[in-house]
């Protein structure tokens, strides 16, 4: 009986693979047209051959830091004095302290969704924003 069954398998098997065998290996190992993406272009190396591998995601990571300083500088100028305030977690805080508690928990909130989950990131950049504006409004 387990001859029979292997025998009725094989004669299934076997035409499947004499046509796969007949149809060449089609579109395997051929260039593709290569179709725009958005992930694509946003992770590639921005300036190929550079020593650095600078990607559009890292070039907005540093714009945003430095945008974020220049804010401070700013706020600063108009307010002396960093607006201290003592928060919920028992420190004396200015706003530069709270920009610092801000992109350090943002930090570990990535990294610590990459290590659990991995990709993608747009839980965490919510939850990381909701860090933010806990921060700068308890803290």
């Amino acid at each position: 009986m387990r001859r029979l069954w292997f025998l009725a398998l094989l004669a299934l098997a076997i035409p499947g693979a004499v046509l796969a065998q007949q149809a060449g290996w089609g579109n395997v190992g051929k260039p593709q047209d290569e179709v725009f993406s958005w992930a694509k272009w946003w992770t590639e190396p921005a300036f190929p051959g550079f020593w650095m591998a600078w990607t559009r995601a890292t070039i907005a990571f540093f714009l945003f830091i430095f945008a974020c300083i220049g804010l401070m500088a700013v706020l600063e100028l108009r307010r002396p004095g960093g607006n201290e305030r003592h928060g919920v977690l028992g420190l004396t805080t200015t706003r530069g302290d709270r920009l610092f508690i801000t992109l350090l928990g943002s930090a570990y909130i990535f990294l610590a969704w990459l290590g659990l989950f991995g990709t993608p990131l747009w839980a965490p950049l919510a939850i990381a924003l909701c860090w933010a504006a806990f921060c700068f409004w308890k803290v």
